[in-house]
């Protein structure tokens, strides 16, 4: 039992009580290695997972843009060549280089831009069939390949005596398992 007259506080100072200005990093919880890691993880295996996804889009585009840019040309060929049949272009000797006058058919790309004589105009006016050369989505160039009338499909140099067909100069093969030089 202890002793009534014991006090056993009796020889401990009394301090009052410490006052810490409240820090916004007191009480603030860190962000541990293992956390980092982890968000950094994460966002690595999202990164991988999005850029072929955004490179198989970008391919696709192309892909688009070549087919229209295609379709364009080939209208422009055809409709130079239905004006031929239809007598719509000049026959004069001087236009050679415009059109080869055995198939009807333009002599190169440049004539479809600068376009082929009105047959009957007297001011010699001319029918334009593209604006410009379009560029290759793909090879980013205006060079593009062409095919003579008597070329066959897979010939990939033409004869030069004029244009029956275009076709980009890529190697590549397209999302369809098709290479562009056949589409």
């Amino acid at each position: 039992m202890p002793r009534p007259d014991h006090n056993p506080n009796h020889n401990v100072e009394r301090h009052p009580p410490r006052f810490d200005p409240p820090t916004p990093w007191r009480n603030a919880r860190g962000v541990t290695l293992l956390e980092m890691l982890i968000t950094v993880t994460l966002i690595l295996v999202l990164a991988s997972v999005a850029l072929p996804l955004s490179r198989l889009s970008e391919k696709r585009q192309k892909e688009s843009v070549l087919r229209a840019t295609l379709i364009e040309m080939r209208n422009a060929i055809d409709a130079f060549k239905a004006d031929w049949d239809a007598k719509r272009i000049s026959t004069v000797e001087s236009d050679a280089d415009i059109v080869n006058v055995n198939t009807g058919y333009p002599a190169s790309l440049q004539a479809l831009v600068e376009g082929a004589p009105l047959a009957n105009s007297p001011n010699k006016k001319r029918i334009k069939y593209l604006r410009r050369i379009p560029m290759d989505p793909i090879t980013r160039s205006t060079e593009w390949g062409t095919r003579c009338y008597k070329d066959g499909p897979d010939v990939l140099i033409s004869c030069g005596e004029d244009v029956y067909d275009v076709f980009t100069r890529d190697d590549q093969t397209g999302l369809n398992g098709v290479p562009y030089r056949e589409w």
